[in-house]
């Protein structure tokens, strides 16, 4: 059985947790559609809101402080207007410790989705994605030597979207001074360095990515063999969308699968899970639990539109209830 009679969520408080990775503005435009345009077969949008939310790493960041842990978030920036913008949102949580790299030659990442109801009609997205120079790749590692030297770090997130700030060798400086000083990582990984992350604690991809990587199809424990002859790391964890999660701790792979939900909009649903495994793997929670933790935080945050992170009070009743 995979279920359990009940799940309590820890108190996270004492944790603290550095979360490394691209950020991005999420944008939002949201609207009526009453009629199609006279121009092309396409609704107009009569505009009703317009919101700026943290994404990619800075959601990771937001979802470890609303699960009340502390955070600090390390990543870049262009030197525009977007960069002005994200820090204004970042800075509305005067809990988050952020530390933004500007970067001059490239552009702050923002999405703009447009919205119709909880209708997602469009995304257009304004981004540089090459890797960062040798110089911002010192800057950055600076700035991470200096955070783990100077306060105490429970562990690390490391969240890639393929923006290029985590290249091949600031991953591997990353990494190996984890595995020096002990301090576990969690990784949500992207193409284009999946397999960069050895050592680290949990490895946690969707199931497409695997299969891209590995470059065909087969069983999810066959994919896990494959993954820990590269990495060599402790906990594979591959989400699997709407049919849950699967969690392999080096002996047994195990599928959890999920409850039906409404969803609304899967976007962030990862960042959530890869946060509460993160705290709950610290807190020392046994694995079935932190699969049933994340399934759950995965789902509540699929049932609102646009980038949320999830709500500590709402997941810990909802586990509550669990039987």
């Amino acid at each position: 059985m995979n279920r359990i009679d009940t799940v309590d969520l820890p108190d996270f408080s004492d944790v603290h947790i550095l979360v490394i990775g691209d950020t991005m503005i999420d944008r939002y435009i949201s609207g009526d559609v009453k009629r199609i345009s006279p121009e092309a077969p396409v609704p107009v949008v009569e505009q009703k809101s317009y919101e700026n939310r943290a994404g990619g790493a800075a959601n990771v960041a937001m979802n470890i402080l609303s699960l009340g842990a502390q955070a600090t978030l390390l990543s870049i920036c262009g030197a525009d207007e977007a960069a002005d913008l994200m820090k204004a949102v970042l800075i509305n949580n005067s809990r988050l410790d952020v530390r933004l790299i500007p970067c001059q030659d490239r552009k702050t990442t923002v999405k703009t989705r447009i919205m119709a109801g909880n209708q997602h009609l469009i995304r257009v997205d304004n981004e540089d994605k090459h890797d960062i120079n040798a110089e911002q790749e010192k800057q950055v590692f600076e700035h991470f030597i200096d955070i783990i030297n100077t306060g105490k770090i429970d562990g690390i997130i490391l969240q890639d979207y393929n923006k290029g700030m985590l290249t091949a060798t600031l991953i591997e400086k990353i990494m190996q001074s984890c595995v020096n000083l002990q301090i576990p990582v969690f990784v949500d990984p992207k193409e284009k360095n999946f397999l960069a992350y050895r050592n680290c604690t949990i490895f946690k991809p969707n199931k497409k990515e695997v299969f891209q990587s590995i470059g065909y199809q087969t069983s999810l424990d066959d994919a896990d063999k494959v993954l820990r002859e590269s990495m060599n790391h402790s906990i594979t964890m591959i989400t699997l969308g709407k049919d849950g999660l699967y969690l392999h701790d080096g002996l047994t792979g195990t599928i959890y699968p999920t409850s039906p939900r409404d969803i609304s909009d899967v976007c962030g649903a990862g960042d959530s899970v890869i946060s509460v495994a993160c705290l709950c793997y610290i807190r020392k929670v046994p694995l079935s639990e932190i699969a049933i933790i994340a399934n759950t935080a995965g789902g509540q945050v699929c049932e609102s539109p646009g980038v949320v992170p999830v709500n500590y009070k709402k997941l810990k009743d909802e586990l509550l209830k669990l039987n």
